[in-house]
């Protein structure tokens, strides 16, 4: 009955659930799947998040369905492991995060006015959740902002809680100005202080810098990715034009490479698709 679980195409969860169980059997499942546990796991679910990230941002939506299907993967797993130390199951899983949205949404599924601005549904959204918080005994501030997130993104969700406690410059020439003072900080530790003063005030720079996408409405993880991307795209229009004329980029230099930086900017701004 199992076997026909597994090979019916059209099963579901269910197919995927036994799979599952199938390759972490102690006796006849895969050996390495069977060696798993959280911790070897959860790298593989950060690397899947982010190839369904990167599938959007490409627009590939071929590939996104398999992406997401390697996600939804990673908690199929998770579960298991789960439900075999006794901890919770799929189905708890699932009834877990159905509980929560219905929770959160009361203009949705209870009798709250739906007629609210985003902004509104924003707020009463963060005092769902500082009420869950508290009802888990996170009572301070920061608790809950995941410690494994990307460090910018976590910076900025750092400081987002800490504003909505009134921790903020009220404007955005005030975090200009303290990326100013610790620009200079950094080139201060930079020339007489230790490597470990160094690090520090780096971080601080970089730990500013997401306030200041913060203040600006910009998530600093997603500006970072687009800054990313342009500077590849823009690095293999260099290496294009350098192998048009026979060479390679070690076989150049910055000068030369600098000034076909520039060209390629140009031919982008011209609104030109074309390499060369």
């Amino acid at each position: 009955m199992a076997d026909d679980l597994i090979h019916d195409q059209g099963a579901g969860i269910e197919r995927l659930l036994e799979i599952m169980r199938r390759l972490r059997d102690p006796k006849t499942g895969c050996p390495w799947d069977i060696e798993q546990d959280f911790a070897s796991i959860a790298p593989y679910t950060i690397e899947e998040a982010y190839e369904v990230a990167d599938a959007i941002e490409r627009q590939d939506w071929a590939e996104l369905e398999g992406e997401l299907g390697d996600l939804l993967l990673q908690s199929v797993y998770h579960t298991a492991m789960g439900e075999e130390a006794g901890l919770f199951s799929f189905q708890s899983v699932v009834r877990s995060i159905s509980d929560k949205m219905v929770a959160r949404h009361p203009h949705v599924f209870g009798d709250e006015d739906r007629d609210k601005s985003a902004e509104q549904q924003t707020r009463d959204w963060e005092a769902i959740k500082a009420a869950e918080r508290a009802g888990k005994a996170q009572g301070g501030t920061l608790d809950g902002v995941a410690v494994g997130l990307p460090a910018l993104l976590r910076a900025y969700k750092l400081q987002k809680r800490a504003a909505r406690v009134g921790f903020d410059w009220p404007s955005t020439d005030q975090v200009i100005d303290k990326i100013v003072e610790e620009a200079q900080e950094l080139v201060e530790a930079r020339d007489t202080l230790t490597e470990t003063e160094t690090f520090e005030e780096y971080g601080d720079l970089l730990f500013v810098m997401a306030n200041l996408g913060r203040h600006l409405g910009i998530d600093p993880e997603a500006a970072l990715r687009a800054a990313n991307a342009k500077f590849t795209r823009r690095f293999e229009g260099v290496e294009a034009r350098l192998a048009a004329s026979g060479k390679t980029p070690d076989q150049s230099d910055l000068a030369e490479m600098d000034a076909l930086w520039d060209a390629v900017k140009a031919n982008e701004r011209a609104g030109k698709s074309t390499p060369m």
